[in-house]
């Protein structure tokens, strides 16, 4: 059946401005990593991104490697964006990184001219696109002069294969560095990407300031902490669970006190645990939008509904600090 897009699917996501720039993006975005590649079906991925839209969400982030095998979540995200969205291009913002390792050999993965520019254009080939709306160094790479990788994505910009760029997993000291280089170059950062969540504050000692300061947004990865402030741990590990089957997450990790002690808060709130997560990152006005994953509409449906959450009182905010600060990662 041929997808048409709810008509009030603007009605139902907040969107901010990131940092000084004129672009928008949703309060919530979708990232493509663990649920879009081979080895999932390509039907649960298109009803995903199909009700993500309908819901608002306009943004969906990928990056060279996701997916298993690499680079298959951007080859499935292209068909569908060819059979379901081409209607839709201009309504949506599309990023993807270069990085991590991709290929074999020296020029495979971190940051240099020929890796960044050579995955770009790889990327845009397998998604069927003349260009990205955000292209991303996904890490700073120590063997490469920052003047190089930046160069590389000012290059990008220049060249029409991308609209803005951004950097991701950039410390504040590398991050002001950067945004110093690429406005020297005359194209600005747009945007930086971190990890943050309740227990991984790392961007608050510096990071957050660093991006306000230089004019850019700030678009959170991980704000679930791959599933432990969820409710899917509050009875034990479950034998499907990520935490039972992932690389990314290990059961020892798990600490049920912490998550039904949040999980106390967050009914009082009206909220699932994983809703008040996702508000809680949102909190700071620093913070434009915060990716989530899904593996099915319904986990999707319940993680958007973050935007309709209650303000964070003083009380429940002291109360999350308490809980989770001897698991904070600073």
């Amino acid at each position: 059946m041929t997808y048409q897009a709810d008509d009030r699917r603007y009605e139902r996501q907040p969107y901010n401005r990131s940092g000084r720039s004129g672009l928008k993006l949703p309060a919530v975005s979708l990232g493509l990593w663990h649920n879009f590649g081979d080895t999932r079906p390509i039907e649960n991925s298109r009803a995903i991104l199909r009700r993500a839209f309908d819901l608002g969400v306009t943004h969906f982030d990928l990056a060279n490697n996701y997916g298993v095998p690499y680079g298959s979540a951007e080859t499935n995200f292209g068909r569908i964006l060819r059979e379901d969205f081409t209607p839709y291009r201009d309504e949506l913002i599309i990023s993807t990184k270069a990085g991590y390792d991709m290929w074999s050999g020296p020029y495979g993965e971190w940051g240099s001219r020929k890796y960044v520019l050579a995955s770009l254009d790889q990327s845009l080939k397998r998604m069927g696109l003349e260009y990205v709306d955000i292209f991303y160094s996904h890490r700073p790479d120590p063997g490469t002069p920052l003047e190089e990788t930046m160069g590389a994505l000012d290059r990008a910009v220049r060249s029409g294969k991308a609209l803005y760029a951004g950097i991701s997993n950039y410390s504040a000291e590398q991050t002001a560095q950067a945004a110093r280089i690429m406005r020297e170059l005359g194209t600005p950062l747009l945007i930086h990407q971190p990890s943050y969540s309740m227990i991984n504050r790392w961007i608050e000692d510096g990071l957050l300031d660093a991006v306000e300061e230089a004019g850019m947004g700030c678009i959170v990865f991980s704000p679930l902490a791959q599933g432990l402030l969820t409710d899917r741990y509050l009875g034990g590990v479950p034998a499907d669970s990520r935490a039972a089957t992932s690389r990314f997450l290990s059961a020892d990790r798990i600490d049920l006190d912490l998550a039904r002690g949040l999980d106390e808060i967050a009914r009082g709130r009206g909220q699932t645990l994983a809703q008040m997560a996702l508000s809680w990152t949102l909190r700071d006005p620093r913070v434009t939008s915060v990716l989530i994953g899904a593996s099915s509409v319904r986990q999707l449906e319940d993680n958007v509904a973050c935007v309709d959450g209650p303000a964070f009182t003083e009380d429940e905010l002291a109360a999350i600090d308490k809980i989770t600060e001897r698991y904070t990662a600073r």
